[in-house]
């Protein structure tokens, strides 16, 4: 390296007196802005070492002064939040389920948990969109086997539908006259047939005339004289345009000749008292409540 100074001829800027392939470097020095600024980082993070966890060391690390965490901030996050719905959840639990609607902000808290819950607990049967599906019942039609109040909604979350495991399930059983031998296929075969016409479907008058009284001796009981159905038995409607399983006269000798009997489970003891009631109001407010 050369002592003395060497001046670049075109830009008049001192050397650092390195060369590469013929090529010079000139001795620039950043902005004194930019040194500061670098000095300052320097300081910021050993003060940010000394106040905040930095250094790891064999079992644990340095706390800080501060002794934060993210962790730590987190849990204070989460607690306030539960306490908050600590709150609210006793409140829903205190009041009618007719009387939450009176309160805006319960009301919000019962739907908002109520549309979480469903995703984890319903929407594998019920769908997202709680529209159902081939097997399992829509929960936003008009259509309720066993009534769509808050009170009917919430004692089959409750208690299920067929759940052996409850005492207290909501149970009814349709009689399988097929598999049975209870009635005649040739009976069933006409009883069909009206269950046809009293839903407004086409029909075979002459054989919907002798289902008639086969319809009357062994299904009015349940499903009411005219099919309009009695919620009290969990018997459904047969005179209106929803089919659960199936509407076609082949499809319904079959449900009755060796019924489909569907199971819900219950969630009482299974889900807080506070969830089942969310679901409850969520369920409600899909637009098919009652």
């Amino acid at each position: 390296m050369k002592d003395h100074k060497e001046i670049d001829d075109i830009s008049g800027v001192e050397t650092t007196q390195h060369e590469w392939d013929g090529i010079k470097e000139l001795n620039n020095p950043l902005p004194r802005s930019w040194l500061w600024g670098l000095y300052g980082t320097i300081i910021f993070s050993i003060g940010y070492t000394i106040v905040y966890p930095a250094w790891p060391g064999i079992t644990t690390n340095t706390k800080g002064l501060w002794n934060w965490s993210s962790r730590g901030e987190l849990a204070t996050e989460i607690s306030k939040v539960e306490e908050s719905r600590q709150v609210l959840g006793n409140q829903l639990v205190s009041v009618e389920l007719e009387d939450v609607s009176q309160n805006a902000d319960l009301l919000q808290f019962a739907v908002n948990g109520g549309k979480s819950a469903f995703k984890v607990y319903c929407s594998q049967c019920h769908g997202s969109g709680a529209n159902g599906g081939t097997i399992y019942p829509s929960l936003i039609d008009d259509d309720w086997i066993w009534g769509g109040t808050l009170e009917d909604i919430y004692l089959t979350l409750q208690h299920g539908i067929r759940y052996e495991q409850d005492d207290d399930t909501r149970l009814s059983e349709m009689p399988r006259y097929g598999a049975d031998e209870l009635l005649e296929r040739n009976d069933i075969v006409d009883v069909a047939w009206y269950v046809r016409q009293i839903s407004g479907q086409e029909f075979d008058a002459e054989a919907a005339t002798r289902g008639q009284s086969v319809y009357v001796d062994n299904c009015a009981a349940c499903h009411g004289d005219k099919g309009e159905g009695i919620r009290e038995l969990g018997a459904p409607n047969l005179s209106d345009a929803i089919w659960f399983y199936g509407n076609t006269h082949e499809e319904i000798v079959a449900q009755i000749s060796e019924p489909k009997q569907g199971v819900m489970p219950g969630w009482n003891g299974r889900l807080s008292e506070v969830t089942i009631r969310q679901l409850t109001h969520y369920v409600h407010s899909l637009g098919g409540g009652e």
